[in-house]
């Protein structure tokens, strides 16, 4: 019976623990420590931005898996950060992962910073603007040659330029 109770309260305070947010904490802004050439406060940001696009940039949220028009956006041209406008990925390197997300084997010169993360139990590389620091998303080793890299990046943290 000690065992059992023990279990419980083991669960119960983990279960605790996430519903106050404190298990799964959402990190703030993790870039924000590092200096970036725009600089905005957060009410600034908050003013720029749609709700999800300060979400995911800022916050470093994700957004639901094929949600993004432009995760089947097909025409030439390039993918903008969504908080400054900054040339991230070109059309050219756009490939479907399949995973509901816009994937491409890699970045623009200079145009992304990765970082460690190391959020939900498990080590990631996060990709972020070089300009503003705005999160993107996440990069893996499973894409496409010449990379292998499959940057895995929210389509509201983008906008897309035809060419």
């Amino acid at each position: 019976m000690e065992r059992r109770r023990f279990l419980l309260s083991g669960a119960a305070a983990l279960v605790g623990a996430v519903a106050a947010g404190t298990f799964f904490e959402r990190r703030s802004h993790a870039t924000e420590a590092e200096s970036f050439p725009l600089q905005l406060s957060e009410a600034e940001w908050r003013e720029k931005l749609t709700k999800e696009q300060f979400e995911v940039l800022r916050k470093e949220g994700t957004e639901r898996a094929f949600t993004s028009p432009l995760n089947d956006e097909k025409r030439a041209g390039i993918f903008h950060c969504a908080g400054c406008d900054q040339a991230l990925y070109s059309s050219e390197a756009k490939y479907d992962s399949g995973t509901g997300w816009p994937s491409f084997y890699e970045a623009l010169p200079e145009a992304v910073g990765t970082k460690e993360d190391r959020s939900f139990f498990m080590t990631r590389t996060e990709v972020h603007c070089s300009n503003c620091g705005g999160h993107q998303g996440h990069i893996f080793d499973d894409g496409p040659q010449p990379t292998g890299k499959r940057h895995c990046i929210n389509g509201v943290a983008m906008t897309f330029k035809p060419a």
